[in-house]
């Protein structure tokens, strides 16, 4: 796993302008899948319908608990596992379930119903509880800039490490002979700093880009609940292989 870097954020006046809400992706879908799961294969296609359209951030974030169906997915993990069982106590719900996707934190569908899923980030974007927060990041020499808007409310600033597409042969468990391309699969996820809704900006390391295999990171300006665990995520961004998307 990549090390944890806890940075404080401190206000600053950002030189290049304020930024602009239509520059924002329009939500974050996030994908609890698995490989070991019979029904995930239509979820994942979904998913990557989603990446190539590109309206939205999408993350997949491979669990680890149908591995002991005889399959261990190669992409999973146990703090994968956690996000979606945060989400799941942050929803008030007894249980979690594959394919599910969350989407801005806020709510979950069907990991396969791509209708329902556009419909969700549709009308959150019409009803205020979109990405209202603008955010951009990109890279200056060997640091990583991060740039956060004035706005209501405090959230944490995420980072949501992925690979941008691994091809699995899947060899035993229920989908025993598939090979199945993943999209935007996470590696890891780490809170960077704070916001306490002024306009600010974060400075790290370009080496938190330089890991191994690492092909992308979305930041997530998040809020949570009292216990910790994840809500409403209010603003998010992308730098992939080194420059800003």
């Amino acid at each position: 796993m990549l090390p944890r870097v806890f940075i404080s954020l401190v206000a600053a006046v950002i030189s290049a302008g304020p930024l602009s809400a239509a520059d924002a992706p329009k939500g974050v879908v996030e994908l609890f899948t698995a490989q070991g799961c019979a029904s995930c294969p239509p979820a994942d296609a979904a998913f990557r319908k989603l990446v190539e359209d590109g309206k939205v951030i999408a993350l997949a974030y491979h669990v680890d608990y149908w591995n002991y169906l005889g399959w261990a997915d190669t992409l999973s993990s146990k703090e994968n596992t956690e996000r979606q069982y945060g989400y799941a106590r942050t929803l008030g719900r007894a249980n979690v379930y594959t394919p599910q996707v969350v989407v801005n934190g806020r709510d979950h569908v069907a990991g396969a119903d791509l209708g329902a899923i556009d419909k969700k980030v549709d009308d959150y974007a019409s009803e205020g509880k979109g990405l209202q927060i603008p955010i951009s990041a990109q890279m200056n020499g060997d640091e990583l800039e991060i740039k956060i808007a004035a706005g209501q409310g405090k959230a944490n600033v995420v980072m949501v490490y992925f690979n941008r597409e691994k091809t699995i042969d899947v060899e035993k468990g229920e989908n025993s002979g598939k090979k199945i391309s993943y999209l935007n699969s996470v590696s890891d996820v780490e809170t960077v700093g704070m916001w306490d809704g002024k306009e600010a900006s974060l400075k790290l390391p370009a080496s938190v880009m330089q890991k191994p295999d690492l092909e992308g990171c979305a930041i997530l300006l998040q809020s949570s609940t009292t216990d910790g665990n994840p809500a409403a995520i209010l603003g998010a961004t992308v730098v992939m292989a080194g420059k800003s998307i």
